[in-house]
């Protein structure tokens, strides 16, 4: 179904918040493009609807690509960035492990620690900043280490794991390549960068289209885009000139 509705703007600085875009200039060649909805992730892509605001929120700046069949615009799928899992085995009841990333290892990890623990430890690594990786997942895992920052499109090298686990039979941890960075994600066109979201678009929950302006010309801070991209990567259509900070 298509989204063509009236919108009631409740938050004008919604639409002026694009701490991505360097310089206007460029910010008047957009083009009026549809959007398949059903190949943005909730959280991800979108804000979904609350009961104050009854739309979802595509966010501005997300990388655009083109799918060749529907000539509809999706996320933009080029070179995938790594993501590992962390699975502790054998039902461990205590103890800790670390894990090591190019040489450089963790401090201590306990057994059920929460996500975000795992995800500060190896941002206190020297070769890991903030914003290098994002950790999800439950306790004893699967946890999914998701690369971006310096690391975004990159093969990044493999964790390892060093275990000191108690209680359960034999655990340990074990580490895997969930996706591999430095591939070519997509295969459809969507590998082929269009351009970017270059405001907010609002999208009724269930709706498979909506509209939305490319962005296809400027300046962008790649850095501060609503999801990880790595300009130095990127394919563009014929076309497309954006400068990168």
């Amino acid at each position: 179904m298509n989204d063509f509705q009236p919108q009631t703007i409740l938050r004008e600085d919604a639409h002026a918040d694009r701490p991505w875009l360097a310089s206007l200039v460029g910010t008047n060649d957009t083009n009026t493009i549809a959007l398949d909805t059903t190949k943005f992730t909730a959280g991800v892509h979108y804000e979904t609807a609350t009961p104050w605001q009854p739309k979802n929120v595509l966010k501005s700046g997300l990388p655009l690509g083109r799918i060749t069949a529907s000539g509809l615009y999706a996320p933009y799928s080029g070179v995938s960035s790594e993501v590992q899992s962390v699975t502790l085995t054998g039902s461990p009841t205590g103890g800790t492990y670390t894990l090591t990333f190019s040489g450089q290892t963790t401090a201590a990890i306990p057994f059920d620690a929460q996500a975000i623990q795992i995800q500060h430890a190896l941002e206190a690594l020297s070769n890991i900043n903030p914003g290098d990786v994002t950790v999800d997942g439950q306790p004893t895992g699967p946890y999914y280490v998701r690369y971006a920052g310096q690391y975004a499109g990159d093969d990044a090298a493999a964790l390892t794991a060093t275990a000191s686990l108690t209680g359960g039979s034999s655990p340990g941890v074990t580490i895997a390549t969930v996706r591999a960075g430095g591939n070519v994600a997509g295969s459809d066109g969507t590998e082929v960068l269009a351009g970017f979201l270059a405001t907010e678009s609002l999208f009724t929950p269930g709706s498979t289209k909506t509209s939305g302006a490319l962005l296809w010309m400027g300046e962008i801070y790649a850095n501060k885009l609503p999801v990880s991209f790595d300009p130095t990567t990127v394919t563009a259509a014929p076309g497309v000139t954006i400068h990168y900070r």
